[in-house]
Order: C-alpha cells, then sequence, then structure tokens
C-alpha cells in the first residue's frame, strides 16, 4: 500500500447522541442505518475499496468491534486493508486518532455519505496535487447537486462566482497539516451554524462568508493565510456527493440517486 492514499471514515455518533434515523431502525449508529438494502457505512467502504489509490482504510467508531458483525468487511479486516479506530468525543480528537500512526496523505470522509463514488475520489485526489495543497475541502457546484436530484439539498454556500455544497470530504497531505482540522472542532456545520466561523476563521471572514462577498477561491486563499497552510477547495463535477444522508428525506433521495445508477449500469452491459 506504499504510496497510497489512507482513507479514513467518520463513523461515530455526534455528541455520542443517539440519531433519529438510527432509533427508528432499530440499530445503535447511523452509520449501520440501512440505504438500499444494506448499512449506509458499507456503501462508501465499496466507494473506497473500489479505488486503486486508497490504500488502507480506517473506519472511526465508538465500537470498533462493530465492524465485524458486517459480514462484506470481514475480508477487508482479514487482510489488514480496515481497520476500526475508536472514536473520541469530539471530532477533531477523532480525527487525530485516525491519524495516530497512518502513512499520509489523508482523505477523510463522513460514514453518511453514501454517494460517494471510485471516479469522485479520483477527482479529489488529482484535484489536491493540481492544487499542491496541503489540506483541502471538496465542493461541488449548485447546478450539479440539482442535476443529480432536485430535492438532494436546500442550503448552499453563497459566494460572488456561485453558490456551491460542501461534499463532506477532506485531504491532509501531511502531518503538518492537521492544524487544518482545528477549524471542526467547534463541530463543523458552518451552513447550518455560521457563528462558528468566528472561532475557526475570524469575524471578517464571517461576513464575506455571510454576505457571498469574494469567490470561493478568494475565501480559501483567506483561510490559507490565516492557517499558513495552503488550503484549496476543489470542485467535484458529480453533485450527487454532496447528498449525504442526514434524515428520511435525504435516505430517500439517496436511494432514488444509487436505483438510477444501477439502472444505468445494467443497461451499459
Amino acid at each position: 500500500m506504499a504510496g497510497r492514499t489512507t482513507a479514513v471514515v467518520l463513523a461515530g455518533r455526534r455528541d455520542g447522541a443517539r440519531d433519529p434515523l438510527a432509533m427508528a431502525a432499530g440499530v445503535t449508529h447511523k452509520c449501520l442505518v440501512p440505504v438500499a438494502g444494506q448499512p449506509m457505512l458499507l456503501h462508501v467502504i465499496d466507494a473506497l475499496a473500489a479505488n486503486r489509490r486508497i490504500g488502507e482504510i480506517r473506519v472511526v467508531i465508538e465500537q470498533p468491534e462493530l465492524l465485524r458483525d458486517l459480514a462484506p468487511l470481514r475480508g477487508l479486516i482479514a487482510s489488514g486493508r480496515l481497520k476500526g479506530i475508536g472514536a473520541q468525543p469530539n471530532l477533531v480528537d477523532s480525527v487525530l486518532a485516525s491519524a495516530e500512526g497512518a502513512a499520509f496523505p489523508l482523505l477523510i470522509t463522513t460514514a453518511d455519505n453514501v454517494l460517494l463514488t471510485p471516479d469522485a475520489v479520483d477527482e479529489m485526489i488529482d484535484g489536491c496535487a493540481a492544487a499542491q495543497a496541503d489540506a483541502a475541502v471538496a465542493f461541488t457546484r449548485r447546478a450539479f447537486v440539482l442535476a443529480a436530484h432536485p430535492e438532494g439539498q436546500r442550503k448552499f454556500y453563497r459566494f460572488a462566482d456561485d453558490s456551491y455544497s460542501n461534499c463532506n470530504t477532506y485531504w491532509l497531505r501531511d502531518r503538518a497539516a492537521l492544524k487544518a482540522a482545528e477549524t471542526f472542532r467547534s463541530g463543523g456545520q458552518f451552513v447550518k451554524h455560521p457563528l462558528r466561523i468566528v472561532g475557526a476563521f475570524g469575524l471578517i471572514n464571517l461576513i464575506r462568508f455571510r454576505y457571498g462577498i469574494g469567490t470561493l477561491e478568494q475565501a480559501f486563499g483567506r483561510f490559507s493565510r490565516r492557517f499558513r497552510l495552503r488550503i484549496s477547495p476543489v470542485i467535484l463535477s458529480d453533485g450527487a456527493v454532496a447528498i449525504d444522508v442526514d434524515n428520511a428525506r435525504t435516505r430517500d433521495v439517496a436511494e432514488q440517486v444509487l436505483a438510477g445508477r444501477t439502472t444505468l449500469a445494467v443497461a451499459a452491459e
């Protein structure tokens, strides 16, 4: 696996709380909620394992032994390609725990990112290389999201050049880039909680963010100066990657998109 990217999948419970989807499905973790017939975590791992540029896959979850209960993962675990990491109470500390002993670079995503694809992983890795980034965040354009599904996403980051959605996919080139993860110590989810940007990026950046002043590239240029790292946005062409499963509505949307992909794959055969 030398020279490959290590994938980190964040599958723990936010603040240790039970998720409504998990409770409705009768499972302990949101990542185990069925989507299109299998736990959502498996969709993410399938996409990562199918990409030859991904080496080890590290799943961060409170009870790593739960992974052995998922039969499709046992082969990956036995081969050493998949490893469970104990989740920490804070998102950033979970990322730091996942990086212990890991080979860099790291590609970090979440267990509810069920529409991730091997091609999107390639696009992210290529975009990071092209930008010569120390750290990167995946975005896609509003038009791409709506093309994937008209109800796929309802909130977007608005900038002067376009509106974007975060794709819950991040990249860290080396251990020094881990300090960029500190931006999420407050919990992330900046669209839902804009005031968290004050702590992460500063008041002026909050004002620019809130009123769409400047382009996405310009915003990340300011973030780079603040952290003294080259932090870049990478724009993915598949808007579906921005549709993570947060509730019953987005689960239904994800299942529709997955069904459409299956139909296309069958038609292509």
